[in-house]
């Protein structure tokens, strides 16, 4: 049955659901998006990163997404490593299209495997001051803090990321080293180095969204499979390279998503979505906001 307070709701949750997806996506944007490396195992970093806010938030009682902010140099050097190992192996070779997808596929099935002998299948959660609050707003609106906090987080994570990638000299050269290395290197930059970097960072983006992804559900090592598709269906309906686009495309895949889990069902929300997808490639094949 359709009513004002139950439509409010939905939309409410659905850009709430939105925020956080765009900081799963965003690492996604940055090495999909700008570098083209297909990084399926992005995923399997963001559940690493939910495991750790769990064992810390369970040994020292600290919040997760603050376990999330702390943990960040930690995931930028083993993104600094992957990227390493991936250029070597297979972008030095010119051999990074299918072999490159196959070592990013193995590196998600190696991190859920590990997972799964660490800590076994069952579900893991956190403990927080706000996990299980919620806060009417003006008497038909419900905001639970569990998705309220990440969401909030999740902005502010992409707007440092904007304005990293756009008012930075680093930055700007991330941009570029996909369009014209030749001319990066004119301005004495090795792009093999700028790629790292950036690879680097995008693998960082994974401690915060796996933070935020245990503040709002408890994981188990095989969650991480259900955001492939998510996450690069949202960077090609924003644009490939795209934040904003990327942010835009998170919010519509949220708000379709909890509108038709609302009033038609849960199982209806992923074909809705990726219907969603294929309209606006057909439309639009560059994205939303693509170049």
């Amino acid at each position: 049955m359709f009513s004002a307070d139950l439509l409010v709701n939905a939309l409410v949750a659905g850009v709430l659901l939105g925020g956080f997806y765009a900081a799963v996506t965003v690492g996604v944007s940055v090495s999909f998006g700008i570098l083209d490396i297909v990084n399926i195992a992005h995923p399997g970093f963001i559940i690493l990163g939910s495991y750790i806010a769990y064992i810390v938030n369970v040994w020292l009682g600290l919040d997760p997404i603050l376990v999330g902010i702390l943990a960040l140099p930690a995931f930028y050097a083993l993104g600094a490593v992957t990227y390493q190992v991936y250029y070597v192996s297979f972008e030095k070779r010119g051999q990074e299209a299918l072999r490159g997808l196959a070592f990013f596929f193995g590196l998600l099935f190696i991190t859920e495997v590990s997972l799964i002998l660490v800590f076994g299948v069952d579900y893991r959660y956190v403990n927080a001051a706000y996990v299980d609050t919620t806060y009417p707003l003006f008497g038909i609106i419900h905001l639970p803090m569990r998705m309220v906090v990440p969401c909030v987080m999740s902005l502010v994570m992409l707007a440092v990321m904007q304005l990293f990638l756009t008012r930075t000299f680093l930055g700007r050269a991330i941009m570029a080293v996909a369009q014209d290395q030749l001319a990066l290197r004119l301005m004495a930059a090795d792009p093999i180095k700028i790629k790292r970097i950036a690879f680097a960072i995008s693998i960082a983006t994974c401690s915060m969204a796996g933070a935020f992804l245990i503040v709002i559900q408890p994981v188990e090592p095989s969650v991480g499979r259900e955001y492939i598709g998510r996450v690069f269906a949202i960077c090609v309906l924003g644009g490939l390279g795209s934040l904003p686009g990327t942010l835009i495309g998170a919010m519509l895949l949220g708000i379709v998503e909890s509108f038709t889990a609302t009033f038609y069902g849960p199982s209806w929300a992923p074909a809705v979505a990726f219907g969603l997808l294929l309209l606006t490639l057909a439309v639009r094949p560059a994205g939303l906001l693509g170049r």
